[in-house]
């Protein structure tokens, strides 16, 4: 890869998903554990809560990029919903991804049009284009959510 590195970060785990992650100089750690809808005790965060985390970030910079460059101002929020299924092709698991964003006192249509902008331009939907199912939807904005 002949780009520039601008950033690079890394994640330290013990115990996979009944363990601990940190970052390598421990400014943030968590506990990680198996969600109970699995068979887990819930006490802690699991990979998929993490990942939409970021990537619901990621994102929502990505949509305030746009939002900027076309001198936009409204307020926007962005819920990003990660969905762990079975995988019947090796009876693992498989990831899928809902985006739904909204923009106050902007029509569902104009949010749409930004909302694909910015899936095209966010590092996460890069990387993960072609290799998960992510739907990216417009929905009302829905005040102090």
């Amino acid at each position: 890869m002949s780009e520039k590195i601008v950033y690079t970060t890394a994640a330290v785990n013990t115990g996979a998903r009944a363990g601990e992650s940190h970052s390598p100089d421990r400014s943030y750690e968590v506990n990680i554990d198996v969600p109970k809808k699995m068979g887990g005790d819930g006490n802690g965060t699991n990979p998929e809560q993490l990942f939409a985390m970021g990537y619901s970030a990621c994102y929502h910079a990505a949509l305030d990029h746009y939002k900027k460059e076309e001198n936009i101002d409204n307020e926007s929020q962005v819920t990003l919903t990660v969905h762990l299924h079975n995988d019947p092709s090796d009876g693992g698991f498989k990831l899928s991804v809902e985006i739904e964003v909204g923009i106050k006192d902007f029509s569902e249509e104009k949010t749409k049009k930004l909302a694909d902008k910015a899936h095209t331009y966010c590092p996460y939907s890069k990387a993960t284009m072609g290799n998960i199912d992510v739907d990216v939807k417009a929905v009302p904005f829905v005040e102090g959510k």
